[in-house]
């Protein structure tokens, strides 16, 4: 299933004939769905979410835990989730949990499985043992998490990571401000680290789901900052997000032109070209393209 969904991105991205371009798929949004709750996996299907976690931890209750398996299994058998990438979040290894729940998760056919508290490369090292070629997921949310990220981003089986913001505050103490000063550090080293590895990382959820003016600037910060997408406790709280990390009409025409502009360089025998008083190179052009392939993936996965 993960391989020809990847494909399908694949494609997409394919289209814009640039053979150094990675393939890549819209995470623009990433909904936190309960395992235990039927009603709420039946609306998920409907939802215009890039991503879904099935969550087995945090979202569902000590008494829920053992039979949200069986119902997230029945839930993912049954499909209906369309290109939507389905990712299961495992409890951690150090409850009476975490292991079962991974077991449990290799046959579910999801996208890959997502790991709580990942501090370290041995973290996923025991998971890999479980799931074999399952991609894996990291949230990061540890402080040994932070320092050892660039470690944790090496793991031949990660695929992405998704910042627990809430936990990590709690651990590093932090007082809440809207400009997240106090997880600066962290962000930026869980960032470097998946850029440097080449794997896709989501921001942390917003909790005020009723805030949007307050959503849509920490969206547009960690858009900012280079974040893929953005995880959501509330389906209120998509429409928001696809926008602000959707790329704009501005960015798309301005894509548009300096492609143009610099094929048309090109043939006249120039390396660089000139759109609205700046210089274009081919960094310029491997962005602008980048921007075209990222509208013609949210495109297609919304007819899907």
């Amino acid at each position: 299933m993960f391989r020809a969904k990847m494909t399908f991105c694949m494609q997409l991205y394919n289209s814009v004939k640039d053979a150094d371009m990675p393939a890549s798929r819209p995470l623009r949004s990433v909904l936190y769905i309960p395992a235990s709750k039927p009603r709420a996996l039946d609306k998920a299907r409907g939802l215009a979410v890039d991503a879904i976690i099935f969550d087995l931890e945090d979202a569902v209750s000590v008494d829920e835990k053992i039979a949200s398996r069986s119902t997230l299994a029945e839930a993912l058998n049954a499909g209906g989730y369309g290109a939507r990438m389905n990712i299961i979040r495992i409890n951690a290894f150090d409850t009476p949990w975490g292991l079962d729940d991974a077991k449990a998760a290799v046959s579910m056919g999801a996208d890959a499985i997502l790991l709580p508290k990942v501090s370290a490369l041995a973290d996923l090292d025991a998971l890999a043992q479980i799931t074999g070629d399952i991609p894996l997921w990291a949230m990061m949310e540890t402080p040994l998490g932070m320092l050892n990220a660039a470690s944790i981003a090496s793991h031949p089986k990660l695929q992405g990571m998704v910042m627990g913001t809430n936990d990590l505050a709690k651990e590093l103490q932090t007082r809440h401000r809207t400009d997240r000063l106090p997880l600066q550090t962290s962000l930026g080293l869980c960032l470097l680290a998946a850029k440097a590895h080449g794997l896709a990382i989501v921001d942390g959820v917003y909790n005020a789901f009723k805030d949007d003016e307050g959503l849509k600037i920490e969206c547009e910060q960690g858009r900012d900052m280079g974040f893929d997408g953005k995880t959501l406790i509330h389906p209120a709280q998509v429409d928001v997000t696809n926008a602000a990390f959707s790329p704009t009409k501005g960015e798309v025409e301005l894509a548009q032109r300096q492609i143009d502009a610099f094929q048309a360089a090109e043939a006249a025998g120039q390396g660089v070209a000139v759109v609205g008083g700046k210089i274009v190179e081919n960094l310029h052009v491997a962005t602008a393209r980048d921007t075209l392939a990222k509208v013609d993936a949210i495109a297609a996965l919304a007819t899907e």
